[in-house]
């Protein structure tokens, strides 16, 4: 076989380097290569032998021996041509060692210290090759540079790029365009950089704004936690050279995430905020006016940022101590600006996370934010990340307790982003490295991340010793003289500044500091900026705020018979046919209106009037239940693009954009990202739905630190609705509670709204009031899994017609007022329980109200329909949740405030528990009928 292989007159040693590609392009996908070549490949693959080597390339290797026998010149004998085909592709396998592990011995860490490791595979002899070698000429099959070079020039080479102060992590990237675009970013210039003398200065203008600004807080303000960046200041002239990059690619929105490392250095050195106003936070007042507000490193700011491509608007969300969970807040914001400018690519916004070393990889967030990136719903065309490396984490300097993984970057690795790792002592090298992670961002819109390996001076806050836990790792850090020091010698070595223009520098910056001020202004105060939200109009709303949220019959029919429209030749699945036919009739009042076709029917007016809607979730397309079928799939196609339709995307002209996207199974990071969506879009309804309602849980810290708090602390409006199934019906204690009583003790200031409906006509003005009242507050809509097909709970056409949501749903019964003993007050699906119940037992004198928003609390309508039982002595709130769990409560001393005097109070419902909910279906009927039989049996005294 290999006579027959070798027989081609164009296969010998000197061709070697263009098979190596070939065979690089074969490995990641054979069908990009032509048949023969494939072929040829395919056979090598079944060589003696192949299957068990360990190196990918291994079969081609002996091939490469053959090949190199094929004659160029005469004169050498037959063993020697092997023996030189034999070093040949030992300098083959040494080049890609260096590319794959070259890493390991760069010199990464500004402390030095740790003793690097050996790396037999970095060594030539390894590879046969020995020092009577390096004098001999090789082809250099794809290194950059020369065709052929000496043994010694080209270890020279490999050790400049790939282990000097830049490691480079990118073969494990399966993209051939990808790889081979790092590979020749880095061995091009050598990871080398060449910046040009104006450009040194103003790296070391950043350098020196960072460090000047720590130290003078640190002696102003003694003791107070300001999380200083000493050790790290190389991430200011990092920022600085991305932001400014950024607007020469065309950038015009940047927005930054991060937590409190740094926060306050970035805030006044990049964004430019008055370091008045930051020392003003420091003793205590605040410029912004908020009922609780929050401390200095967590507070966010945006500024107008001119650059040579134009001016860039740089925002720093707003982010608590919950470290690396304000990530996917960012891309989601990043994601609604991309779509308010229609920019498809990312081209326009581009999204900075700057992480800890130790929450990057140990906080799960990164994992889901990752997972997220080229998904359809939530990509952002790449996102520019940035390690704060300080080889501690919190106070675990060891890396066996702090990970599982060689480097704490390693989680990147999952979606192949290229790794770039950059010693922060160098911070011309890391301004380098920044400009590839860009332009690699620019080009493949695909997520990057640099590893900005340096140290922390101080410890994890101002009062903080470190010296406790890693008293080496600190003498060496007193031993540092500090990037800028270092920086320095090497400017003044280099004749561009003299020590005494460096000092006055620090002199500039302190006295600038003394006054409040900056040095120079580097933010644009008078930019008139595009696509700017303005959020006057919903400040000072009230959540009654009269609405009229009803639809006019000929609209309803008109915007049903569209999105009950397919394809010509579209092949439906007969349930969903008869869904859609099932909807035509309730839009001609034949049939009662169930809670599918009301929410359709809600989203359909919206997007026609020309408001966004975005709905995310585990199964939101179908609906977890079955219920909503906003995307419709051809029975004979397989693939997606192709076989599926949406037809809310085909109300009007002009309508507002609708994307329903099946999210990936992580709660929190797709949670974090649609409030991030929400904050930055308050013009489109924004939802985001719970596949059960307890899986909410997974994602609670966002719940309390952004969704119920985000505006009292910061100032941040936002309309996102979460939608939450809950409800009692035998399912177990997993899928039966949505923990409604944490979301009512978060309650506070009007600051979310909690709605429960009953009916489907409920739903459909609660969606619709969201949007058309001038009001951006969180909506969490406790939606029952058993009403969606319960006939009782739909609604006539004529609720949708008329009318609006109502607070407070007064009972159908036409009882006499005057005979009402008890007033039963309940929300959600437990009405239908005590409905039926009070039928079973022709009960007269028992009234039957439900309150469908638990908050803000309607109060006064509840008051006005209580009022309406005249004789009535008790009022009983009823719930079918556990009595420590659920509303009652939270909702105990509100019901009180509606109550007249000499009334009384009492309550019904399953008794306290440990669990959510039983687990068998016959302790939850026994439960279910002793709280009924309790609510509707009543004695008089």
């Amino acid at each position: 076989m290999m006579k027959t292989l070798l027989s081609h007159s164009y296969l010998f040693g000197g061709n070697a380097p263009f098979i190596e590609e070939l065979y690089e392009q074969y490995l990641a996908d054979p069908a990009t290569i032509s048949a023969e070549w494939r072929d040829y490949f395919d056979k090598l693959q079944q060589l003696p032998g192949a299957a068990d080597r360990d190196i990918p390339r291994a079969p081609i290797e002996e091939s490469f021996i053959q090949l190199a026998k094929q004659p160029r010149t005469s004169g050498r004998s037959a063993a020697a041509e092997s023996e030189a085909s034999r070093k040949q592709v030992g300098v083959l396998k040494l080049i890609s060692a260096y590319r794959v592990l070259g890493v390991r011995h760069a010199s990464l860490d500004p402390l030095k210290r740790m003793d690097l490791q050996p790396v037999p595979e970095l060594d030539p002899a390894t590879h046969g090759l020995t020092d009577a070698d390096m004098a001999v000429q090789f082809n250099c099959g794809s290194l950059v540079g020369p065709e052929r070079d000496s043994l010694s020039n080209i270890i020279a080479r490999l050790k400049q790029t790939y282990c000097g102060n830049v490691g480079v992590e990118y073969m494990h990237i399966t993209n051939s365009e990808q790889k081979h675009w790092v590979q020749n970013a880095f061995e091009s210039i050598r990871s080398t950089p060449a910046f040009t003398a104006s450009k040194k200065i103003r790296v070391l203008k950043q350098i020196t704004a960072a460090e000047t600004l720590e130290r003078y807080l640190h002696t102003k303000y003694v003791g107070q936690k300001r999380f200083s960046l000493e050790g790290g200041e190389s991430m200011i002239a990092a920022l600085d050279h991305l932001v400014q990059a950024s607007g020469t690619a065309g950038v015009q929105e940047m927005v930054i995430g991060m937590a409190h490392r740094g926060r306050l250095n970035v805030l006044v050195n990049t964004l430019g905020k008055q370091p008045r106003d930051l020392f003003s936070e420091f003793e205590g007042k605040s410029s912004l006016d908020l009922p609780s507000g929050d401390v200095k490193y967590h507070m966010g700011f945006s500024s107008d940022i001119p650059t040579p491509g134009g001016p860039i608007h740089v925002s720093l969300a707003f982010n608590p101590s919950h470290l690396e969970i304000v990530n996917p807040v960012v891309v989601g914001s990043a994601r609604a600006r991309q779509q308010r400018r229609h920019d498809r690519t990312g081209d326009q916004v581009l999204p900075v996370l700057l992480h800890g070393d130790a929450a990057f990889i140990g906080l799960g967030t990164n994992q889901g934010t990752f997972n997220l990136s080229q998904t359809r719903g939530y990509g952002v065309g790449g996102t520019v990340h940035v390690v704060i490396n300080n080889q501690i984490g919190f106070t675990t300097s060891d890396t066996r307790d702090a990970r599982s993984t060689l480097y704490c970057t390693d989680i990147a690795k999952m979606i192949e982003a290229p790794i770039f790792h950059v010693n922060a002592d160098d911070p011309e090298a890391v301004c380098m490295v920044v400009q590839i992670a860009l332009d690699f961002r620019m080009k493949f819109h695909k997520d990057v991340v640099i590893d900005l390996v340096c140290f922390r001076k101080l410890g994890h806050n101002e009062g903080d010793d470190p010296m406790l836990t890693q008293p080496m790792m600190y003498k060496k850090i007193a031993q540092h003289p500090g990037v800028r020091r270092l920086y320095v010698d090497k400017l003044v070595a280099e004749g561009l500044m003299t020590e005494p223009e460096t000092e006055a520098l620090i002199q500039a910056y302190r006295a600038a500091l003394d006054k409040g001020e900056h040095v120079e202004q580097t933010t644009l105060t008078d930019y008139k900026r595009s696509f700017a939200i303005d959020f006057a109009p919903f400040r000072g709303t009230h959540w009654a705020h009269p609405t009229d949220t009803s639809l006019p019959t000929g609209d309803i029919q008109r915007l049903t018979e569209k999105f009950t429209k397919v394809p010509d030749g579209f092949k439906l699945h007969s349930t969903v046919d008869k869904v859609l036919a099932a909807r035509r009739d309730m839009a001609a009042g034949k049939a009662a209106v169930d809670w599918g076709m009301a929410e359709i029917l809600a989203y359909a007016s919206l997007l026609e009037k020309g408001y966004g809607v975005r709905i995310s979730g585990e199964d939101s397309g179908r609906g977890t239940f079955s219920h909503r079928h906003a995307v419709l799939h051809d029975q004979n196609r397989e693939r997606w693009d192709q076989g599926a339709y949406v037809p809310l995307r085909h109300m009007s002209e002009n309508q507002g954009h609708f994307l329903v996207i099946d999210s990936i199974l992580n709660e929190e990071a797709v949670l974090a990202f649609e409030y991030g969506y929400s904050s930055s879009a308050p013009d489109e309804l924004v939802i985001w739905e719970a596949q059960f309602g307890d899986f909410a849980n997974g994602a609670q810290v966002v719940i309390d630190q952004f969704i119920t708090s985000g505006e009292t602390k910061w100032g941040r409006y936002c309309g996102l609705t979460m939608i939450l199934p809950h409800g009692y019906d035998g399912q177990g204690p997993e899928h039966s509670s949505a923990r409604l009583e944490r979301y009512l003790q978060l309650c506070a200031e009007h600051n979310i709204q909690i709605v429960m409906p009953s009916e489907a006509s409920q739903m459909f003005h609660a969606l619709r009031r969201q949007m058309l009242r001038p009001y951006r507050k969180p909506l969490v809509i406790f939606m029952s899994k058993r009403l969606l097909r319960y006939k009782d709970s739909m609604s006539p056409i004529e609720n949708f017609t008329t009318g609006a949501f109502r607070p407070v749903l007064s009972d159908p019964e036409a009882l006499d007022v005057k005979k009402v003993k008890r007033v039963v007050v309940c929300s959600g699906q437990v009405y239908y329980d005590l409905v039926a119940g009070r039928r079973e037992r022709n009960v007269k004198d028992i009234a039957i109200i439900r309150v469908e928003q638990l908050y803000p609390f309607p109060t006064e309508e509840l008051k006005a329909e209580l009022e309406k039982y005249i004789v009535a002595r008790e009022i009983m709130w009823v719930q079918e949740e556990p009595r420590n769990q659920g509303a009652w409560h939270l909702v105990r001393h509100r019901l009180e405030n509606c109550m007249r005097p000499k009334q009384t109070l009492s309550y019904a419902g399953r008794p306290s528990s440990a669990s959510p909910a039983v687990g068998l279906m016959s302790k939850h009927q026994a439960q279910l009928k002793a709280f009924v039989e309790e609510a509707l049996s009543f004695t008089t005294k």
